[in-house]
């Protein structure tokens, strides 16, 4: 009766993954894809730094084919070791790819507002493919140390998971050695998530949001400059019109800031550490609570190159024209159905 109450479990934690992430993944998946297509009509956008934008929309994108997966690391499953190998690396590397990317074109937009003059000098713009090498690559080789030996496959017996799994059928199955217990603690050792998280995922959130409010703060006082000049022209000292405008206008970029930041980044972060605290603590299973963090919190994250994207017009007119036309051919034909009704 246990062994069947377990089996129930797991599948309706499953159950409860797939229904969580498979809308966010096809909303993320379709979204990529009208922003790219955007990209790629537009012969205006041809340039070296919506070529990195391009470049973290495909991460973006293979991030939410990723994304139902994930969850599932925390699972405990009865695969292969080459086929958990795959489980665990490939959607890890798809992950740090997209951090990467994300934190290069935060960067390079970053030294385009602090240093203009020399902006066009970058060694990002000298060399684009070599800029994508060194995004890419070092994700890959990262997420891929566990394949080259960096695991705990051959460390302590894990068959307690299988038994406490899944059925009899499969802990026979494990105990013969066609299949394995594939649980993230015997692909990743602790060493390998805490160097990830507090060395990598980390650093690289604060960086983006160093970057971030440097360039808030670097508009703010040009934006004082500005005031201070429209002051001294008009030869008044109460604000106008205009200088309140521009006022609102700051500020409602910070809210807009703040609260994308506090949408899509601070439920990674309270997943992150519920995960950290799930290793410290030596859990073997993963509660409810912990599966909605996973896929609300990886998920949230990977909207942000779409609210970056869809902020832009130029990324979206294409869309919208597509929209217009299907529009004006669709009124056409309800007004003709209309009248011949009457």
């Amino acid at each position: 009766m246990m062994d069947f109450d377990d089996s129930y479990v797991l599948l309706s934690e499953e159950q409860l993954i797939y229904i969580i992430t498979i809308p966010l993944s096809t909303s993320i998946i379709l979204a990529n894809l009208v922003i790219i297509l955007g990209i790629s009509w537009n012969r205006q956008l041809h340039n070296t730094p919506n070529y990195f934008f391009l470049s973290l929309l495909v991460a973006d994108l293979c991030t939410g084919v990723a994304l139902p997966f994930i969850p599932l690391m925390g699972l405990n499953r009865h695969l292969s070791f080459s086929s958990c190998l795959v489980a665990h690396v490939f959607p890890n590397f798809l992950f740090l790819a997209f951090l990467f990317n994300l934190v290069m074109v935060h960067y390079e937009r970053y030294i385009c507002i602090i240093d203009p003059l020399h902006y066009s000098n970058l060694w990002m713009h000298r060399s684009f493919p070599l800029t994508l090498l060194v995004v890419w690559t070092p994700a890959l080789l990262y997420a891929s140390l566990p394949a080259f030996g960096w695991n705990n496959w051959t460390g302590p017996d894990f068959n307690s998971c299988c038994e406490s799994t899944q059925n009899l059928t499969a802990f026979s199955n494990c105990l013969t050695n066609t299949t394995s217990c594939c649980s993230y603690r015997r692909v990743f050792p602790n060493a390998f998530i805490f160097l990830e998280v507090y060395g990598l995922v980390l650093p690289a959130i604060l960086a983006i949001a160093a970057m971030t409010g440097h360039v808030l703060w670097i508009t703010r006082g040009q934006l004082k400059d500005i005031c201070r000049l429209h002051r001294s022209v008009e030869r008044g000292n109460q604000a106008s019109d205009q200088e309140q405008k521009l006022n609102l206008r700051y500020t409602r970029c910070v809210v807009a800031v703040s609260l994308t930041f506090l949408a899509c980044w601070v439920p990674y972060l309270i997943y992150m550490h519920v995960s950290i605290a799930l290793v410290v603590s030596d859990s073997k299973r993963s509660s409810t609570t912990h599966i909605v963090l996973s896929c609300t919190g990886i998920g949230s994250m990977a909207v942000v190159p779409i609210v970056l994207g869809l902020a832009n017009r130029q990324y979206t007119e294409p869309a919208l024209k597509l929209l217009q036309k299907l529009r004006d051919r669709w009124r056409p034909r309800t007004q003709a159905s209309e009248e011949a009704t009457v």
